[in-house]
């Protein structure tokens, strides 16, 4: 009978933290579907979406929307592209459930958006900027889209690996890069700038891209928002506190002032 060798050592294998491919390694796209979000094409869209208020324009007339499809050509009405964020300027906003877009058909809203934003990955950077060119029998380029057919104002990209801010404005009938020497826009249309801002958003330490007010001012992002609405009752609860106190003190019951 045979009987093995049970002396001899026997390599450990190694953990799978130490073989086995990580997040860096794999791609956080589908190749058949470019562009599936990862946790910062989340994060992103909702700081834009919370600090986006325009005081040039009604809040329920300004659109904005994060990962939905945009239809533009009524010869193709299969065709789209998925934005990461955009706005629309003076449509109509849902105030019902059941009226919310399931997408954003352009010959039926009648207004193109008024600014795209893209944030780059590895799998989607060369349509971005306008790299690749058209296949035959196949939809355009986001780029040609935006440009091309319809034409949409500005057209913003952010590279977080590279913290890279650009914006493309539409003159004539071509995007030209703008220079941004401080990572930062304003818009006079919206009376406010859209810029780079290094912070912590949801827990979360980086620069992100973020809206500014004329007098320089981040503007607040809804937990923002509710802390100070919260500080401002607390303080008028102090103050009537005090007010109550003096008027006691001065033998006055402030239930009869």
């Amino acid at each position: 009978m045979y009987l093995p060798n049970r002396s001899l050592p026997q390599d450990p294998p190694l953990p799978p933290a130490e073989t086995l491919p990580t997040m860096y390694d794999l791609p956080s796209e589908d190749p058949e579907d470019p562009g599936v979000p990862d946790e910062f094409h989340i994060f992103q869209p909702q700081l834009l979406r919370e600090t986006c208020k325009p005081p040039t324009y009604e809040a329920d007339r300004v659109f904005v929307a994060t990962d939905l499809n945009l239809y533009y050509d009524v010869r193709h009405t299969g065709w789209h592209k998925r934005p990461d964020w955009f706005m629309v300027l003076d449509v109509e906003c849902a105030t019902q459930q059941e009226d919310l877009r399931r997408s954003y058909v352009v010959w039926q809203e009648g207004v193109n958006p008024f600014l795209v934003v893209e944030l780059l990955s590895p799998g989607t950077e060369a349509d971005d900027l306008g790299q690749t060119l058209r296949e035959i029998n196949r939809p355009p380029t986001k780029w040609q889209v935006y440009e091309q057919l319809l034409h949409i104002p500005y057209y913003a990209v952010f590279d977080r690996y590279e913290n890279h801010f650009r914006l493309f404005q539409m003159v004539g009938n071509r995007y030209q890069e703008l220079d941004l020497p401080e990572s930062s826009y304003w818009f006079e249309e919206l009376d406010l700038g859209l810029c780079v801002w290094q912070g912590d958003y949801k827990g979360i330490q980086g620069r992100w891209l973020r809206w500014q007010t004329a007098e320089g001012e981040w503007v607040p992002t809804d937990e923002q928002e509710k802390e100070q609405a919260q500080q401002e009752k607390e303080q008028a609860q102090q103050r009537a506190e005090k007010l109550a106190e003096k008027l006691r003190s001065l033998g006055i019951n402030p239930e009869d002032v």
